[in-house]
Parts: C-alpha cells; structure tokens; sequence
C-alpha cells in the first residue's frame, strides 16, 4: 500500500458540468468533420483575446462561456445554429431549469 500523506486528490479538470459537456460537444462535432481543430484554435483564440481585452480571464466560467461563444459563432457561421435558434433553446433551458425542483434532473419539454 502506497503512502499517500501529503498528496491530495487532483483538481477537476472541469468545475461544472456544463463545462465538460461543451468540450465534449466540441471534441465531438469535430471528430464528425464539422470543423477542423485548426479552425476551432483560430476561432477561438479570437473569442478569448476580444474577451480579455478589458479583464484578465479566470479560466472558469469566462473561460467556457467564451468556449460555447465561440462554438455558437462556428455553428451559426455553419448555418447549423442560427443565433435565433440558439436563443431560444437557452430560453428554454432557462425556463426548465428554474422550474425544476432542486437535485431532479432538468428536462426540456420540447
């Protein structure tokens, strides 16, 4: 049995789980040939650099709602995800999840 005094538990590569599925969704859509990873790194070091401009990024959330901006951009450029469509699901999301009692899982009625 190893001695594990002084080691602690490595840190989340996530914090939240939203973060995970958006990098999951990435990797996905462009191992499905949606994008290539050299246009996602274009795009996306644009997205952090306009977003950075005006305050150093926390590489938590900033970091993931400029990651799912700049997929959003990508998808809608695509013509995939218009801007419209995307609003409308991130009102629905809302919706559902602040309709949703606390620890049930949140669910999309449409």
């Amino acid at each position: 049995m190893s001695d594990c005094i002084g080691h602690s538990a490595p840190e989340p590569a996530f914090l939240e789980p939203w973060h995970a599925q958006v990098f999951a969704l990435t990797v996905s859509l462009n191992e499905a040939g949606r994008f290539s990873w050299a246009d996602w790194v274009e795009a996306f070091s644009a997205t952090l650099r306009r977003n950075g401009l005006s305050r150093n990024l926390d590489g938590g959330a900033d970091y993931f709602n400029a990651w799912l901006q700049t997929l959003e951009a990508i998808l809608a450029a695509q013509g995939s995800a218009s801007p419209q469509e995307v609003a409308l699901v991130r009102r629905d999301w809302e919706e559902a999840y602040l309709n949703t009692p606390h620890g049930d899982p949140v669910q999309l009625a449409r």
